[in-house]
């Protein structure tokens, strides 16, 4: 087998082609799945952002909604950003009527709670594991709320949990893929190649 790890990047909406751009930066090969089969080629998924009500709508009309909630129970590495982080989360504080999620990690988010569009900044963040800080884009990013006890938090950003870590999931309230820095993307394909 290649030490090479094959990951997914979710490809229902979002930022897909610079997820795919810094996933082989960081040494894996990438490629985007849209359907149920293309699940069983990969060994590790990254869920981008985009809006969480339409990823969910979308995975469920594309038939990816309980392959991927199967997947992630049985151990797939998963890492969400921004939207995807929502995606993640066992529960939603404030969500659409009819939004569902892959679940994932024991933590309850808030989205958009760091405000609308036109709030959007960036902002250097420190995270657990990388020795410098990252260059965190926030755009309608939601924060964790909350975290059960075997979650890892591994960035904070006024206060509120931005970046965590449980098991084989791990999940960023801001966009890493936007901005060259392929160091987050790396830990994740470290994550991948560690559990293969």
């Amino acid at each position: 087998m290649s030490s090479t790890p094959v990951i997914g990047v979710l490809a229902l909406q979002g930022d897909v082609r610079e997820h795919l751009i810094a996933l082989a930066a960081a040494d894996a090969v990438a490629r985007p799945v849209r359907r149920p089969e293309e699940l069983a080629e990969i060994d590790g998924l990254v869920i981008p952002g985009g809006e969480s009500t339409t990823i969910s709508k979308l995975a469920v009309l594309f038939g990816l909604m309980e392959p991927l909630r199967e997947r992630i129970a049985e151990g797939m590495p998963v890492y969400g950003t921004c939207a995807g982080l929502i995606m993640l989360a066992d529960k939603i504080l404030d969500p659409r009527s009819g939004q569902e999620t892959f679940g994932g990690i024991d933590m309850i988010v808030r989205r958009n709670a760091f405000g609308r569009q036109n709030e959007s900044f960036e902002a250097g963040v420190t995270v657990a594991g990388i020795d410098t800080p990252v260059e965190g884009v926030f755009i309608r990013a939601p924060w964790v709320e909350s975290v059960g006890g075997t979650v890892e938090v591994l960035a904070e950003h006024e206060g509120h949990i931005v970046a965590v870590r449980q098991g084989k999931a791990l999940a960023t309230s801001f966009h890493p893929e936007l901005t060259g820095d392929h160091r987050i993307h790396a830990l994740f394909v470290d994550m991948v190649r560690t559990e293969r």
